[in-house]
């Protein structure tokens, strides 16, 4: 009768043990441990970004955007009031047809990346290799710069795709993917010094489909998704070394858009790309928002969905 108590208690000092794992492991958060890497603590700086000064000639109100997205413009919008619903749009603006990405410089002036969109027309491979510019004060469009080695194909009919400002040093950060295949990897990420046009350095190898550069306590990164992969990397602008910071859990999803929402978190915007037109131009269901938070006590990188 002892021997059977004894076992009966050990059996149940067993169970009582595992409960209590269970139950605490459930109350504990959960991190994920894929590639772990970090640039440190990071945060929300003052941008040097100012809206073009045509628009205050307009007497056009804040708050405003752009919109790039083609479902009512061609080209490019700037909307403001109420919900944003009222919008200034020029027809000037549609002549290089569409755009992907966009920032502003201390002065308003604004710098565009070019797309293509659903179908190949003429002139579509011809533009994608430039970088677009709307003046300040006219509101004028132009072809600001042009790479030359940028060559957008049937293929491939991607060129130049993504870029950021520096507002320490007044440069631009540009990607380029008009080489690459499914099977090689030949993106380029340039970096080129506004007043001269001039290329300081060319990084190879790396499809970069969304760029933001952040500062941390490390120094400043320049954050970048995979057009080929579903995951997020930094590249050391100091050191010019590439890490991988994280890699999302759907191999299908490649990271359009980086913003900086607060201290240590980013969101991600999401696209099933795979170099075809549709994917990339679609306001579909197909972009999903996460949020990816680095969290210093333990390590590890929280990804969440929105």
């Amino acid at each position: 009768m002892k021997r059977y108590f004894i076992i009966i208690s050990s059996l149940l000092i067993v169970l009582l043990s595992f409960f209590i794992i269970k139950t605490l492991k459930e109350r504990t958060p959960q991190y994920s441990t894929l590639s772990i890497k970090n640039i440190g603590n990071f945060d929300i700086i003052n941008t040097c970004a100012q809206y073009p000064k045509f628009l205050t000639k307009l007497k056009i109100p804040q708050p405003i955007a752009i919109d790039l997205s083609q479902q009512q413009h061609k080209g490019l919008a700037f909307l403001y009031g109420h919900k944003l619903r009222q919008f200034l749009h020029l027809k000037t603006w549609e002549k290089f047809d569409y755009f992907s990405t966009y920032v502003f410089d201390p002065q308003g002036h604004t710098y565009l990346t070019p797309m293509p969109y659903i179908s190949i027309k003429e002139k579509t491979f011809e533009f994608q290799k430039n970088i677009y510019k709307v003046d300040t004060h006219s509101g004028k469009l132009s072809i600001w710069m042009t790479l030359e080695e940028v060559k957008a194909t049937s293929r491939n009919p991607y060129g130049l795709i993504s870029l950021d400002y520096d507002c320490d040093d007044h440069t631009l950060w540009v990607s380029a993917i008009d080489e690459t295949s499914y099977s090689l990897n030949k993106g380029v990420i340039y970096h080129i010094d506004i007043k001269s046009k001039k290329i300081l350095n060319k990084i190879e190898g790396f499809d970069a489909l969304s760029l933001k550069l952040v500062t941390s306590n490390t120094g400043k990164q320049l954050l970048f998704g995979g057009a080929k992969d579903n995951v997020l990397y930094a590249l050391d602008i100091t050191s010019l070394t590439i890490k991988k910071l994280f890699e999302l859990p759907n191999r299908e999803e490649k990271i359009r858009k980086i913003k900086l929402r607060n201290q240590n978190l980013l969101e991600l915007q999401t696209i099933p790309f795979g170099y075809s037109l549709i994917a990339q131009t679609s306001q579909t269901g197909n972009r999903r928002y996460y949020q990816l938070k680095w969290n210093d006590s333990y390590s590890s990188w929280q990804l969440s969905s929105k």
